[in-house]
């Protein structure tokens, strides 16, 4: 293969939705090389993660496909689709994507596996493909740096033959490859922002999310006197917690919208009017919606953790994080007054390098290499964002 020759990449997406849908597809879109995504619906996660790579092996079987690398996921058994098709991708480089992992992502307190000590398996099939896989990538530095922190302790619970050797070899094939985002994709007529601050919330409704602490700043505010109104997003869930009921009702007069929004282009649109992000969230591998509303001019204010300080330059960062609850209240309530000042403080600019146009090329450049060598050389710092 040439060096600027369009490669075939086979991309395996066993829970295909949501934002690895987007992902996956959207890369497939603005790259120069020629990529054929082979998916499932995104429902039963951990059925996925277990028979999802049974099913897309008998695929890429049946289709006889030949690809110069393959690109997969972290929901992915990769040890079991090679095993599965050995024949037809022993000689194949295979590059891993981790948009999040099993090993420290926080179960859900409904999810009665940890209590069984039923869940290590799942950790335990991401931490065989980081070692099957030719290049392992995370979508932060964040991620990649808790990810291999975590795998030492993670194999001394076994009883022996903990291969600690492993963690060196993962480490030395790992990159931090930031999630590509369609950012242009947001654009749209500059709504009006006029009167209260609108505050946004434009994540899942779920406990990793920290609702809580969330809505609680916002009572806060309300005890303080502070105007506001409130625009809540994204989507729900059967089990959603029971703040957001509560909320519903206690700031009903202050809701100018609640719920999931189906069309994106209105999605974008409540994202330009916003003015205030506040973010509570104790989990964040890399955070999407943070970087969408950013780019939408929406004003951030982040916990000084996870993957959030990556976004934002060093020099921002005493505009944008705040420590602890206390600094959040204070802070929030600073911005709801000052609201004309941020009205007119763009945003924007901060995140360019999330879209498809940026980071396109470095993906193809990345794997493109990967395909040609088998390898590529890391970083000093393995950060590109």
């Amino acid at each position: 293969m040439m060096n600027d020759e369009a490669l075939e990449i086979v991309l395996l997406e066993p829970y295909l939705t949501g934002s690895h849908a987007a992902w996956a597809r959207e890369y497939a879109a603005h790259s120069r090389h020629r990529v054929r995504i082979l998916g499932m619906e995104g429902r039963h996660w951990k059925w996925r993660m277990h028979g999802g790579a049974v099913t897309l092996a008998r695929q890429f079987l049946v289709e006889n496909l030949r690809s110069d690398l393959l690109l997969v996921t972290d929901m992915l058994d990769l040890t079991t689709f090679l095993a599965l098709t050995r024949k037809a991708t022993a000689r194949t480089p295979i590059a891993l994507y981790f948009h999040e992992n099993q090993l420290t992502y926080p179960w859900s307190p409904g999810d009665g596996d940890p209590a069984r000590q039923r869940d290590v398996h799942y950790g335990f099939i991401n931490y065989a493909g980081a070692l099957a896989a030719d290049a392992v990538l995370f979508n932060s530095d964040y991620h990649r740096r808790v990810f291999l922190d975590v795998l030492p302790g993670f194999l001394a619970a076994f009883p022996d033959h903990r291969e600690p050797e492993s963690v060196s070899a993962i480490a030395g094939k790992s990159r931090t490859l930031p999630l590509g985002l369609d950012l242009r994709a947001l654009d749209g007529p500059a709504s009006p922002r006029v009167g209260p601050p609108l505050l946004l919330w434009n994540h899942r409704w779920e406990y990793d999310k920290n609702p809580e602490e969330f809505f609680r700043a916002l009572y806060r505010l309300e005890e303080m006197g502070v105007d506001f109104n409130l625009a809540v997003l994204g989507e729900s869930f059967r089990d959603a917690p029971p703040i957001f009921a509560e909320v519903r009702e206690r700031l009903a007069q202050r809701i100018v919208h609640w719920g999931f929004v189906e069309n994106f282009a209105d999605y974008a649109a409540w994202l330009r009017r916003a003015d205030i992000l506040p973010v509570t969230s104790i989990h964040d591998f890399f955070g999407a919606s943070v970087v969408q509303a950013v780019y939408c001019n929406t004003w951030p204010l982040l916990p000084k953790r996870l993957a959030y300080p990556e976004h934002l330059p060093a020099n921002r960062h005493g505009m944008f994080f705040y420590d602890d609850f206390a600094e959040l209240v204070r802070r929030l309530a600073e911005l709801c007054r000052d609201r004309e000042n941020i009205r007119r403080t763009p945003t924007r600019s901060l995140v360019l390098r999330y879209g498809w146009e940026t980071l396109a090329p470095v993906y193809d450049e990345l794997l493109a290499a990967l395909a040609r060598g088998g390898t590529f050389a890391v970083d000093s710092d393995a950060g590109l964002g």
